[in-house]
């Protein structure tokens, strides 16, 4: 991203610690993550941020993956009033009904097989992408799919905290 510190960065780094440690959780509901994240305030910049989130997403045992995707709706129904979940899949608004009826199918297989929703970068992605993915991702053995998870919860958080920094002051 950049280097230069923006007001809502500024606002992270300046909030008490229950409030950043709220608006961490918004990002990504893992408490390691967050209690990680959180511990290395302030922040320099976006980028010193970034790395990060990127440390703790790589240091997360399976149990802290578990709990991060726990805050993760199916892919195909976002939480009703979450307007970052509606967002993010906003790619499933044209998929005609035989495709959410596939895409509910084969999340379903998915969750009965891993024991986790589908957790996919869903931002930019189509309808038909997403159903692709799954598709080819059931095929994975449980630890090269939890290393898949990670990766896209990953491009997630990185998204989400793009949002929290750009976010002018309130």
């Amino acid at each position: 991203m950049t280097s230069r510190t923006t007001p809502g960065l500024t606002r992270f780094n300046t909030s008490d610690e229950t409030a950043a440690a709220a608006e961490l959780h918004e990002v990504c509901s893992s408490s390691a993550w967050g209690s990680k994240v959180l511990a290395q305030r302030p922040y320099a910049d976006a980028d010193s941020l970034f790395a990060a989130s990127d440390a703790a997403m790589a240091e997360l045992t399976a149990a802290d993956l578990e709990e991060a995707m726990a805050g993760h709706p199916p892919i195909g129904r976002p939480k009703p009033g979450d307007p970052t979940s509606a967002r993010e899949q906003r790619g499933m608004a044209g998929a005609s009904e035989e495709l959410k009826a596939e895409l509910l199918e084969l999340n379903l297989a998915y969750q009965e097989k891993f024991g986790h929703v589908f957790l996919i970068c869903a931002t930019g992605a189509t309808a038909e992408f997403m159903l692709g993915q799954l598709k080819i991702r059931i095929e994975n053995d449980a630890e090269t799919e939890r290393e898949i998870v990670r990766t896209e919860l990953g491009k997630i958080n990185r998204i989400r905290l793009t949002r929290l920094v750009e976010e002018a002051a309130e």
